[in-house]
């Protein structure tokens, strides 16, 4: 059964709703440096301390980040990041998006199709909470398949062993997002080697993005 539409501009003033719309550069490109400023501090703690308490505080928090990346994505999706609309696209694809493992212009004619259907029977994120709510110990299994990388293998690597073993037969949209995602993990990981830190690229950045997809 399809949920009622409702117009927010009848619940909102139009001082309220104009609040709402409102986007500040500043905000939206702050929490994007302070994304990587975490990720760099962390991994400096590893470096300067390396232990397994240290590694596991820095797989944490850049994991938390990669995350946070993820979601600053899904911000640019509705033009959040920046006023200038090829800012805000260049630095939520390439710079929150391509890193983790995701593409903004894939997300967002989808994600948008969502918004504009929200529980309607043409949602295409209708799938996602059909099965709510779900038992403990379902979200237990779904817990550990995130935490040990099981979904990220399954999302992610699989696909793109997938394009590396037959290129030429892959379509068009997943050849751009495996080179895209192969291109992104190339500038981290030379930015990690020139940091001194090659290794930590495999035990911390690759490690926590597999531990939270």
């Amino acid at each position: 059964m399809a949920a009622p539409t409702i117009d927010p501009k009848t619940i909102f003033t139009p001082d309220e709703w104009a609040g709402l719309r409102q986007r500040n550069d500043w905000i939206g490109l702050g929490l994007v440096v302070h994304a990587y400023v975490l990720i760099g501090l962390a991994v400096a703690l590893f470096a300067w301390a390396p232990n397994p308490l240290t590694w596991l505080i820095a797989v944490m928090v850049v994991g938390a980040r990669q995350l946070g990346l993820a979601i600053l994505m899904h911000e640019a999706a509705h033009g959040g990041l920046s006023t200038n609309q090829k800012l805000n696209d260049f630095v939520g694809h390439w710079l929150c998006g391509a890193p983790v493992g995701a593409s903004l212009h894939r997300y967002r004619p989808y994600h948008l199709s969502h918004h504009r259907n929200t529980q309607q029977s043409n949602d295409p994120d209708l799938g996602l909470a059909a099965h709510f709510p779900i038992s403990q110990k379902s979200y237990q299994r779904k817990l550990i398949r995130d935490l040990t990388g099981q979904t990220f293998f399954k999302q992610t690597l699989r696909p793109l062993w997938g394009f590396l073993r037959a290129p030429t037969q892959a379509s068009p949209e997943a050849r751009a997002a495996a080179l895209t995602f192969l291109g992104a993990q190339a500038v981290v990981f030379i930015l990690f080697a020139a940091a001194g830190q090659a290794l930590a690229f495999v035990t911390i950045w690759l490690v926590a993005q597999a531990s939270w997809y």
